[in-house]
């Protein structure tokens, strides 16, 4: 019917092309257009750069290119905190600027010389697992890691199990003076010298069973007497004794005639080892000590300067098994690392002095002393 006759759409005609040019640039919609092709073409200039950095490495380049700067922008390793430092760069850019941030487990970490090795890993930007059974090592040592995001601290017990996947480990886990390692002997394997007879022989062995059966990579450190803050004020080796029993005001305990000789190293200077020792290539046994030389009764004197001229000598008994004379040969350390030490008896001493003082006082003071 006429009144019900259906009536299609008239279709729209193509809009010309003096419309669509005025319609881009009408609210400025070409500059967004022109914006997006930009950035779109800077993402793909710089694909093929990034695919080859790592995300650390990617986020510096895409800060950099960006901001227009010569300057680089580096991580200052504050986890997610993401507070970045600004450095100006000129001439040689620094070796550890592109360096990878590795994940390590440091066993024996809440130790002595465990704790100081684990300060400098995380100085350096690393993630440092800590696994200790507290036998010897105190939570005081790491106290001051406790709100870092790259530290974890794992009570555990190394001769039981644990699955962790990790870069490196530096082992350091097991009882070291004469008090701790003779407590229980059947986990240090023990004669009258545990730590450097038999203890010391099979660990060296089992090591390069692993390395050459299974192919495990492995460094094999051999450490010399190491002194400084953080040391157990009672453990029974020499040095802690001798400053311990000054800062007490009792005599110091001399064992034998005191003309047997020792060599003592600073802790920083171990670590340096050990550090330089994981980052090169060889296997070693490597030494690492002071070769320099000290009587018994010469460093009772270098004690007595340092704390205490009117301290006392006294005499006892030599132990079983004890060495006449111990000074490491660290030749192939010097020649292979690069390393030796630079801190010598005169001016670690005060350092591990003033560190035993505080300890010693909090310890009176909680005795009511």
């Amino acid at each position: 019917m006429p009144g019900n006759q259906y009536s299609p759409k008239t279709l729209k005609h193509p809009r010309s092309l003096p419309r669509s040019i005025n319609y881009l640039f009408r609210e400025q919609r070409l500059l967004f257009v022109l914006v997006g092709v930009l950035i779109g073409s800077t993402f793909f200039i710089l694909q093929p750069t990034l695919s080859r950095l790592g995300p650390s490495e990617a986020r510096t380049a895409v800060t950099s290119s960006l901001s227009g700067s010569s300057s680089v922008v580096q991580s200052s390793n504050r986890g997610s905190q993401g507070i970045f430092q600004r450095r100006s760069v000129s001439g040689r850019v620094p070796a550890d600027l592109g360096r990878r941030r590795l994940r390590i487990v440091v066993t024996g970490g809440a130790g002595f010389v465990g704790s100081h090795l684990v300060d400098k890993l995380i100085a350096r930007g690393d993630e440092v697992i800590v696994i200790d059974n507290f036998f010897t090592g105190r939570k005081d040592n790491l106290v001051h890691l406790f709100g870092n995001p790259r530290f974890e601290l794992i009570r555990h017990d190394v001769v039981e199990p644990i699955l962790l996947e990790v870069d490196q480990i530096y082992h350091l886990a097991c009882p070291a003076s004469p008090v701790h390692y003779k407590y229980n002997p059947v986990k240090t394997i023990i004669s009258f010298r545990s730590c450097y007879d038999e203890g010391k022989r099979t660990a060296e062995t089992l090591t390069m069973d692993y390395h050459r059966g299974a192919g495990v990579e492995v460094r094999i450190a051999r450490i010399f007497n190491t002194y400084g803050p953080r040391m157990c004020l009672d453990d029974g080796r020499v040095v802690s004794n001798f400053v311990a029993q000054a800062i007490r005001k009792q005599p110091m305990t001399v064992y034998g005639d005191g003309k047997q000789t020792r060599s003592f190293q600073y802790v920083s200077d171990l670590v340096d080892g050990l550090v330089a020792l994981m980052g090169g290539e060889h296997v070693g046994p490597f030494n690492l000590g002071n070769p320099g030389e000290f009587t018994m009764l010469e460093l009772a004197e270098v004690v007595k300067t340092v704390i205490d001229p009117s301290a006392s000598i006294e005499f006892r008994p030599n132990t079983a098994d004890d060495p006449h004379k111990r000074k490491p040969d660290i030749g192939r350390a010097k020649e292979l690392l690069n390393w030796e030490p630079k801190i010598s008896l005169k001016d670690g001493l005060p350092l591990m002095v003033s560190d035993f003082r505080n300890r010693i006082l909090n310890e009176d003071e909680g005795k009511g002393l």
